[in-house]
């Protein structure tokens, strides 16, 4: 009887990928870490089940432009005003701060300015896709902590806008005035949408009631919708992924669109799976393990001080000290968004193949310790304030 290997592969890793995630679910960590695991396993640098990567990378982009679509969907940009304090003073500052400390690095070895730029965004940018996921877990989504994260998360994916100008503005190719212009006319139509979404009323979608009854169409509509908006950006020569995103968060403020939510939630499930497991197979374990300090201790920098950072803006915002510590650990994982722009930076030439992979390396190593590096937060400030309990009573007792 003749098998297809590639069939074969993909059944392979296909199991693969439902063992990690169930050791995952048994080590009380979100799907989301244990699909990333998986990739770095059963990648061309692991077993080597999953070995074609131009084919997965093709899914892992798809994958990532549903995953925005849905992070746009759940993320209401009229909440931004409820806080715009922490919203948007507390996100630019922290973006600010991240390319300030990559500028210091960066000047103690020599950098270009392009180059500490390019690093310092990639730091400032944390994962909504994993945050959202915490947080439900952890039943924060609707508590001060999950909105407040929230907004941050949401500021942070629309300040990919400029972001991307920036980085193909220092592109290899030189400033090129058309590219700039369409760029930045493609900025301001997605201002411009965004002003629409928050302050328009009655928003609807064409055809949406129409379209109620018939779920196959559906399907169609919503996957339109998202892959139209993704050409549109390109066409503006923006990220595909930042277009997704904008048609989600359109779809998300319209009115009769809750089918979209129903029956896109099984691809969503699928294709976040395949966008984590691909960005697992970017990740070269032998590049890891010949450079593991290097990484590691990147890795615990960035951790340490996207929580410093995120921690100094939120207590200065009038926050408590205990409470900002732990919503700065929220954020203090490198995020999805990232990989769009040190993808974009290693295709303009303003980091090199060696750098790409750590980048890489501490993306993926980042996100695999959030969870863990919340939760040992959350158990430090818990057991600091039991001692500092004890010690109250004790001295309420010799007094």
């Amino acid at each position: 009887m003749h098998y297809d290997p590639f069939m074969l592969k993909i059944v392979g890793g296909l199991l693969g990928i439902l063992g990690v995630a169930f050791v995952s679910r048994a080590l009380r960590q979100p799907h989301v870490v244990g699909y990333l695991a998986a990739g770095i396993l059963l990648g061309p640098h692991g077993l080597a089940l999953l070995t074609e990567r131009a084919t997965l990378s093709r899914i892992g982009e798809f994958g990532v432009l549903l995953l925005l679509f849905f992070i746009g969907m759940e993320n209401n940009p009229r909440d931004l005003l409820t806080r715009w304090r922490i919203t948007f003073i507390g996100t630019a500052v922290q973006i600010v701060a991240s390319v300030g400390c990559m500028w210091l690095l960066g000047w103690w070895l020599g950098w270009g300015a392009s180059r500490i730029v390019l690093l310092g965004f990639v730091v400032s940018l944390s994962s909504t896709a994993l945050v959202l996921n915490y947080l439900r877990e952890t039943g924060q989504t609707e508590a001060k902590i999950g909105k407040d994260a929230l907004g941050v998360l949401l500021a942070q994916d629309l300040a990919v806008i400029p972001m991307l100008i920036v980085i193909n503005f220092f592109g290899s190719g030189g400033v090129d005035g058309a590219t700039i212009a369409l760029q930045i006319t493609g900025g301001a139509l997605a201002l411009a949408l965004l002003a629409w979404i928050v302050w328009g009323k009655n928003l609807r979608l064409p055809f949406s009631e129409k379209l109620r009854g018939d779920r196959e169409l559906q399907i169609f509509v919503a996957f339109a919708l998202c892959l139209g908006f993704a050409l549109l950006a390109e066409g503006f020569e923006l990220s595909a992924s930042l277009g997704a995103f904008l048609a989600g968060m359109l779809v998300g403020a319209a009115r009769e669109t809750e089918w979209v939510a129903d029956r896109m939630e099984p691809f969503r499930v699928v294709f976040v799976a395949v966008f984590f497991v691909s960005v697992g197979l970017l990740v070269s374990l032998d590049f890891v393990l010949e450079h593991a300090m290097l990484v590691a201790f990147i890795s615990v920098a960035v951790l340490l001080g996207n929580t410093l950072i995120n921690a100094l803006i939120f207590h200065a915002l009038s926050d408590p000290l205990r409470y900002s510590v732990y919503a700065g650990a929220h954020l203090a994982q490198i995020g999805e968004f990232s990989f769009v722009l040190a993808a974009v930076g290693v295709q303009g030439a303003l980091i090199t193949g060696f750098e790409y992979q750590l980048v890489i390396a501490v993306i993926s190593a980042t996100l695999l310790l959030s969870p863990a590096w919340i939760s040992l937060i959350g158990r430090a400030q818990r057991r600091m304030l039991h001692i500092r309990k004890a010690r109250l009573g004790s001295s309420v007792a010799d007094g």
